[in-house]
């Protein structure tokens, strides 16, 4: 009996010890969304336009 009542608070430790942690963090760096591909396209095509309405309006210009 006594041997039981040692044993079982150190086992009851143990098990303690073994249960999984979840820890919430927040990140050392900060969050980066990189949206820059669409608004590039959006210029090229822009400039592209103006270019072929310029180049249009004055065809001796090369």
């Amino acid at each position: 009996m006594i041997r039981a009542a040692i044993l079982l608070p150190g086992l009851l430790a143990i098990a303690a010890g073994c249960t999984p942690t979840v820890r919430v963090q927040a990140p050392t760096e900060p969050i980066t969304i990189n949206l820059n591909v669409k608004v590039e396209q959006e210029v090229r095509v822009r400039l592209e336009r103006e270019v072929e309405d310029l180049i249009a309006s004055n065809p001796d210009i090369f």
